[in-house]
């Protein structure tokens, strides 16, 4: 278990159609978004307040979600926690630009992503 409580960091949006989502959100929350470029891509940043990190990122998802990002100590032994708790990995942790990532479906079905931040 862990030590401390882990905080939620990053809100993505996964979406079939990213100008209307970013449309959507900018219209009625105020949200501004941001295209960054990125050795891997574009990424298309959504700044959604003081305290919390956000993206939308469009692809084949059935229906749009939002997919939180809990930060963590030690990302593969997050995930392993995860996986012996019963829930599915799947993503496998990855390394990006700025951290390492995994994605897991808890027992219910529920996804979410463990984040651990670089440096």
């Amino acid at each position: 278990m862990p030590a401390q409580k882990s905080p939620v960091v990053h809100l993505e949006l996964h979406t079939q159609n990213l100008p209307r989502a970013c449309d959507f959100y900018t219209q009625l929350f105020g949200w501004r978004t941001q295209t960054l470029n990125l050795l891997s891509g574009s990424y298309q940043a959504l700044e959604l307040g003081r305290d919390i990190a956000g993206g939308v990122v469009e692809c084949e998802a059935t229906r749009s979600l939002w997919l939180p990002y809990v930060e963590v100590d030690d990302i593969g032994a997050a995930t392993e926690a995860a996986r012996s708790l019963g829930a599915r990995v799947l993503l496998s942790p990855r390394e990006g630009p700025s951290g390492w990532r995994s994605v897991i479906s808890e027992p219910a079905g529920a996804e979410i992503a463990l984040w651990q931040q670089k440096g």
